[in-house]
């Protein structure tokens, strides 16, 4: 199955490598290499590659690539879930998930990795049953294993291991019992130059924070389930349940965990929550070209728009940008030629607005393509699909636990065609 795992970092060094079967030779990856020459962004490098004699999976998370070598025939997403749930592991054990922080806890990450595969395949993977075999690690921890020589590895089998809910450990108390809900929901879109919409659709999470003591019950139940197409789940819930009466029925793991994702496509259900007048043209004659941009809330629910940002990748030819925002402030890089206007919050009475002249090299033709804008957004308490939870009820404890909901929806890959 997998063979070798390696940690490749931004500017493309390989800094962390394992091996399950046999020692692959790091020249596997130049094959990477040269398809992340080719991609402009890091998230645009192909998940598959197929090289003479072996497959490369990766992943890119928190600037980091996560490669996997493959000598033999395997479902790719199934690698690819394994590799998330290696970044999900390191994130949960350290906070982080970052290229410092991994080779800080080098030895706790290699005894994870040991654990979460056995000779290629995957054994351990849910963070309740590690935990319980591999310690985090803690400030006195580290001090009383560099003294005794001890490891954070455990002793004991993990009580979940055995049982039929491997994901929740056994015995677990808590002083405050609480379960928080957050439904977090990306719009992707691309719109054309009349704002009219040519593509939408909205990728939504459902992220849980469940601290309660024994062996709760949960059950969750949605508004209007039946505008979420493409569901998948945390092996806790019981699909039956959902597809007879389109509630989550489930035992919830200890601490933080991935509920369910969600895919809705009919466009007629995506809002889009920002209109975009905008036009920038090139001059036949002369070096120069104008831009001018404005920038309203359409469908917001009455949610204040924030952290709104316009990133424009700006043809070959253009030199400088002279340009006035009446909101915000605006950079324009001459080495990547990207123009990035800041907005931060969006004031529906005034209307933000980006204008002024653009230079252009001299005796270089007219740029044959306008360039497109990639809108950048967050809206906090709302979920943009229309998405909302009814109820949440618990069954098999007597207490009563604080429970709440928090919404945000955010962009993806939303552009305007200019």
């Amino acid at each position: 199955m997998i063979h070798s795992l390696f940690l490749i970092n931004h500017s493309g060094d390989i800094f962390l490598e394992k091996h399950w079967k046999s020692v692959i030779s790091r020249s596997v990856c130049d094959y990477f290499f040269e398809a992340k020459e080719k991609a402009v962004d890091p998230e645009n490098v192909p998940p598959v590659l197929q090289t003479p004699h072996h497959y490369l999976i990766t992943i890119y998370r928190g600037k980091l690539f996560f490669l996997s070598v493959i000598q033999t025939e395997v479902p790719p997403l199934f690698v690819i879930e394994f590799l998330h749930r290696v970044a999900d592991t390191i994130q949960d054990y350290f906070g982080e998930c970052s290229e410092g922080v991994i080779k800080d806890n080098v030895v706790t990450v290699y005894e994870l990795l040991e654990e979460m595969l056995d000779n290629g395949f995957p054994l351990a993977t849910e963070s309740n049953v590690l935990k319980e075999m591999i310690r985090p690690p803690t400030i006195l921890r580290s001090v009383v294993n560099t003294l005794t020589g001890g490891s954070n590895v455990g002793d004991t089998l993990p009580t979940g291991q055995l049982s039929n809910v491997p994901w929740r450990r056994a015995g677990v108390k808590y002083t405050n019992n609480e379960a928080y809900f957050d439904v977090i929901e990306e719009i992707d879109a691309i719109l054309d130059k009349s704002g009219t919409t040519v593509f939408a659709e909205i990728q939504g999470v459902i992220e849980a924070c469940v601290r309660l003591s024994g062996m709760p019950d949960l059950t969750l139940s949605f508004m209007n389930p039946r505008l979420l197409d493409d569901v998948s789940f945390h092996p806790c819930v019981r699909f039956k349940r959902w597809e007879s009466e389109r509630v989550l029925s489930f035992i919830p793991p200890d601490g933080n965990f991935t509920l369910m994702n969600y895919h809705v496509s009919t466009q007629n259900l995506v809002a889009i929550p920002v209109f975009v007048k905008q036009s920038i043209s090139f001059f036949e004659t002369g070096p120069c070209g104008r831009l001018d941009i404005t920038i309203g809330p359409k469908q917001t629910m009455g949610k204040t728009v924030e952290n709104l940002m316009v990133t424009i990748h700006m043809p070959k030819a253009v030199l400088s940008a002279n340009l006035t925002a009446t909101q915000g402030n605006y950079t324009y890089d001459l080495a990547t030629k990207v123009l990035v206007w800041d907005i931060g919050k969006l004031n529906p009475q005034k209307l933000p607005n980006l204008r002024g002249s653009l230079s252009t090299q001299a005796g270089a033709p007219k740029p044959e393509d306008n360039p497109s804008l990639n809108i950048d957004l967050k809206i906090q308490q709302l979920a943009i699909s229309g998405l909302k939870v009814s109820r949440l009820d618990m069954y098999g404890e007597k207490y009563k636990p604080f429970k709440g909901v928090k919404y945000l929806t955010k962009a993806g890959k939303f552009q305007v065609r200019t």
